[in-house]
């Protein structure tokens, strides 16, 4: 098991088998939804995402990124 610390939140990542998890974000803002996958890439690795997607029609923006929660930030 895999246990983040952001700020005064504590997340756990529970992964029976290791390997990617696709985390998708959902915000009103570009910005915001930059800010989240800066949150949670901080301790783990990552794949960023360097751009959102807008539904057609829908509020709002999304933001798609792969990260593996078994490996650190720094490899």
């Amino acid at each position: 098991m895999t246990r983040v610390q952001l700020t005064d939140t504590e997340w756990e990542f529970i992964v029976a088998v290791p390997g990617l998890a696709v985390v998708e974000v959902a915000a009103a803002y570009d910005e915001t939804a930059f800010a989240v996958q800066d949150l949670i890439a901080a301790p783990c690795a990552v794949a960023p995402a360097d751009r959102t997607t807008r539904e057609p029609d829908a509020p709002g923006v999304r933001l798609r990124f792969f990260l593996d929660p078994q490996q650190d930030a720094d490899t």
